[in-house]
């Protein structure tokens, strides 16, 4: 029964979980939020994540009420993802796994988002068009391993979107747990008629 740490941050989000032989014993995060219409530059990402993770990890591990001793292995977001939030997840995911005597374990970004999804939605072997805001891909799981049959990092189906909402006006919460709403005084479109 593996008891692994794991570290994401490939994006504005910075995390610190443990899990136990499927089960999620604690999972902490922190979002690194820009004013309403802009995006976040790598930079300034990766400057909160530093000053955020080690916190997480703390957290993450009292949470789940648990020494680094009782670990097995350490994960961490290998990418695809921003370069200096990645670069700030791996350089403590390496420390933690050299002063603990532990594994360290690279994970796939999107293979890492699939897995949640088969383990708490039961697919066992599940086709995915995998859209994020940085890349997109179309993955199968097949054999006990993961295939990529296409992906783009350049035109990013997620970025694309994004770009649509700002562009739209339309408030997207760096949660994505809230729905879309119009800002107030933008007119909304009616079905069947079109905007002028």
């Amino acid at each position: 029964m593996p008891t692994v740490l794991g570290l994401e941050g490939s994006a504005n989000k910075v995390g610190a979980g443990v899990v136990r032989d499927g089960v999620i014993l604690s999972n902490r995060r922190a979002t690194y939020v820009t004013p309403p219409g802009h995006g976040f530059a790598p930079g300034p990402t990766g400057r909160h994540h530093r000053g955020a993770v080690l916190g997480l990890v703390a957290d993450a591990l009292a949470d789940a009420r648990l020494r680094p001793s009782d670990l097995d292995a350490v994960a961490f977001t290998r990418g695809p993802g921003m370069g200096a939030p990645l670069a700030v997840v791996a350089a403590v995911a390496r420390t933690l796994a050299q002063l603990w005597r532990r594994p360290l374990v690279g994970v796939n970004h999107c293979v890492g988002h699939i897995e949640m999804g088969r383990l708490l939605g039961r697919a066992r072997d599940p086709l995915v068009l995998y859209v994020s805001g940085g890349n997109t891909q179309v993955i199968a799981f097949s054999r006990r391993r993961y295939r990529v049959f296409g992906e783009t990092l350049d035109l990013a189906v997620g970025n694309c979107l994004d770009r649509f909402a700002r562009l739209l006006q339309v408030d997207t919460p760096p949660h994505g747990h809230a729905p879309l709403r119009p800002r107030p005084g933008l007119a909304t479109p009616r079905p069947g008629h079109a905007p002028g």
